[in-house]
């Protein structure tokens, strides 16, 4: 199974994808994810990474396409792959397109997840997690059992991204929409694309997400 999952930032394609990923065993390539684990792996792309990031530079559109084409190989990606990401723009959704045609991959899937902007703002600008081991809150939809004390690890330290309020949230749902988008009516056109209600509870999106993807396994 190899699937594209989009949506803007906070629409809940972290969460989602690991689920996918435990429940159908596939591999998880999450940009910055692959780029870190690239770096720190001492291969010779790895340490082209390592030099590119040290200095802040743009990792290019071509660099990115012979990652993913290392991690789909991968022992890791013998089921499949979920890509949560990348591409973010036309040019990298045809780079992509050829590198899998090359591999004699095809993408099952492209599958958004719709959501509100003025409630994702929201959403965003409240969550919060533990300084400590990382467990995620939110000021409005869920809070410690105790309050003030993490869940996970009773530490008391929280932290919030600095990103997280609401002018940076509407400023990157701003480059989403005027960037990304475009991909849709791309991949809509290819009959790949599947659309979500990113909206609803975690659940009911899991369970919409298995929907689609049993439905490719059934036939």
């Amino acid at each position: 199974m190899h699937i594209i999952l989009m949506g803007p930032p906070g629409a809940g394609k972290g969460t989602q994808s690991d689920m996918l990923r435990d429940k159908y065993k596939l591999n998880k390539l999450a940009t910055g994810d692959m780029l870190r684990e690239a770096a720190a792996s001492g291969s010779d792309l790895g340490n082209q990474l390592k030099e590119i990031m040290a200095k802040g530079e743009f990792v290019s559109d071509d660099i990115m396409i012979n990652l993913i084409r290392e991690c789909i190989n991968s022992p890791e990606s013998a089921n499949g792959f979920i890509l949560d990401g990348f591409p973010r723009t036309i040019a990298q959704a045809e780079a992509l397109d050829e590198m899998l045609k090359e591999e004699q991959k095809e993408l099952d899937f492209v599958i958004e997840l719709e959501v509100d902007d003025a409630i994702l703002v929201d959403r965003i600008s409240g969550r919060y997690s533990c300084a400590k081991c990382g467990v995620g809150y939110h000021d409005a939809f869920r809070q410690p059992k105790q309050a003030g004390v993490c869940d996970g690890c009773g530490s008391t330290e929280f932290s919030r991204r600095e990103d997280d309020n609401a002018s940076t949230v509407a400023k990157r749902l701003d480059s989403y929409h005027n960037m990304t988008a475009p991909l849709l009516p791309y991949y809509e056109q290819k009959g790949k694309l599947k659309s979500v209600d990113g909206m609803a509870e975690i659940d009911e999106v899991s369970a919409a997400l298995d929907a689609i993807l049993s439905a490719k396994k059934a036939a």
